[in-house]
């Protein structure tokens, strides 16, 4: 009689080409590889001094987000690319595609968008898959059940060249979120919480799996944040099982299995599930009660407080003292009320229709405050269409905030949207690091109903305060 198993030991058992040896790590046999115009560069360059095609190019799927501009007069209005490096990387990609016959999503098609969205949003990203790409918030697409990770630019050549991958089995860490979220809190607020209870190395070594009634609760697109910023835990993965709402998501996407193949599909995905019995090499249990509207005060997302809560009088974090010095905030002070000089609403994290419509939800018949930059990046060009369908932009537009094209934007700065030295954002996206954002810009990670709220009074504030 076999062991119980967890849903990451199902998947990964699966992909096992090789199993991992006491010398050796497992051969992983790679579902989909989502790749874009960062990380392939160099990956394409080696491919081309061995002589060696691309693997499985049905398996794999170009876009480009990362260094893309979002304002529509370079995308769509016949300007040049504004930062000459930007401009070299989108064309590279397009070089490399059309050499090795990748598919790619360029600049002109109306479904490019940040890969983590539009893989989920075209149904290429299903339960039971292993999934990979040149970014660490690869994790993403863990919320429908997939083995789903980020890789590093020598590890995207090998995927190219042979669809397998070297991995070492990582350990499992259970973390059960019991009870239910209150009215204004969100799963983004849910997963700042879990990385400040369990710390940003909490989640080192392990794939975590994420269970509970509040878990079961969430959308889809609330899932795809949680997972998302499993990797700001230090883990290598997050995961969801699969349920009844990922599956009610995936029909009838583009690339999701149809009629009896559909059937079958999903009767396999329900076997993923952990046994029970299953054992976690750890497990943490938190109550969703208990969670307030977070937003972080320092540089790393383990720097979190409740907004109506205080920078902390101290810390065990080596870091403590110097994240109070770039950030500018006093140990003890009070958050709610810190002026803000610029919000962002997008990323990967939190840039997807629902995080839209909560952020409307907040503007609507209101003003972004003066002197406040407001930025709202779709996550793809489809998100955009049905935002607009639905006159999401018209209200954006209305409250003074800018509505642009989709793309990564100023969730890291390296497209032209970018925040000033010493400035003061509020943003949906997952990382606070001393310049993220630019040189010298101080990011406060939050919510989209939190960064509204933040717009609208211009001083971080509680979004239940709007609501």
């Amino acid at each position: 009689m076999t062991a119980p198993k967890t849903l990451f030991q199902k998947v990964w058992e699966r992909h096992e080409v090789v199993p991992e040896t006491a010398d050796t790590p497992a051969v992983l046999f790679i579902d989909l590889h989502l790749i874009h115009e960062v990380t392939t560069p160099q990956a394409f360059s080696v491919l081309r001094e061995r002589g060696l095609p691309v693997r499985r190019t049905d398996l794999t799927l170009g876009t480009m987000d990362h260094s893309t501009p979002t304002r529509t007069e370079q995308v769509f209005g016949g300007q040049p690319i504004a930062i000459e490096s930007a401009a070299k990387q989108v064309k590279q990609l397009e070089i490399n595609c059309a050499e090795f016959g990748v598919e790619l999503l360029n600049m002109a098609s109306n479904l490019r968008g940040i890969v983590h969205v539009i893989g989920p949003e075209l149904g290429a990203t299903q339960p039971g898959k292993t999934i990979v790409c040149g970014d660490s918030h690869t994790s993403t697409h863990g919320a429908f059940g997939a083995l789903a990770f980020g890789i590093g630019t020598t590890e995207v050549g090998h995927v190219l060249a042979t669809q397998c991958l070297l991995q070492t089995r990582a350990k499992t860490l259970a973390i059960t979120v019991n009870g239910k979220l209150r009215p204004g809190v969100t799963a983004k607020d849910l997963v700042l919480a879990i990385i400040g209870k369990i710390g940003v190395g909490g989640g080192t070594g392990h794939v975590i799996e994420f269970r509970g009634e509040a878990i079961r609760a969430l959308s889809m697109d609330e899932r795809m944040t949680v997972c998302n910023m499993s990797i700001e835990a230090g883990a290598r993965a997050g995961m969801v099982a699969p349920d009844e709402t990922t599956f009610e998501y995936l029909k009838d996407r583009p690339r999701s299995p149809k009629g009896a193949d559909w059937d079958k599909a999903v009767a396999d995905w329900k076997t993923l599930v952990g046994d029970e019995g299953a054992v976690f090499d750890r497990e943490v249990v938190i109550d969703a009660s208990t969670i307030e509207p977070m937003i972080t005060w320092g540089t790393h997302p383990g720097m979190v407080a409740a907004v109506g809560g205080n920078v902390p009088a101290s810390s065990n974090d080596p870091v403590f003292g110097k994240a109070l010095e770039y950030m500018g905030f006093a140990a003890g002070q009070k958050l709610a009320g810190s002026p803000i000089n610029v919000v962002f609403i997008g990323s990967c994290t939190n840039s997807r229709l629902t995080d839209l419509r909560a952020a409307a939800s907040v503007l609507k018949g209101r003003k972004v405050a003066a002197g406040v930059q407001m930025l709202v990046v779709p996550g793809s060009q489809q998100i955009k269409k049905q935002a607009e369908a639905e006159g999401l932009d018209q209200i954006f537009r209305d409250a003074g905030a800018e509505w642009r094209e989709s793309g990564c934007s100023m969730c890291l700065g390296m497209n032209g949207d970018t925040v000033g030295k010493g400035q003061y954002s509020v943003s949906t996206s997952n990382r606070n690091f001393e310049g993220r954002q630019g040189v010298g810009a101080r990011t406060l990670l939050a919510s989209p109903l939190t960064a509204a709220a933040s717009a609208v009074r211009g001083a971080i504030t509680d979004p239940r305060d709007l609501l």
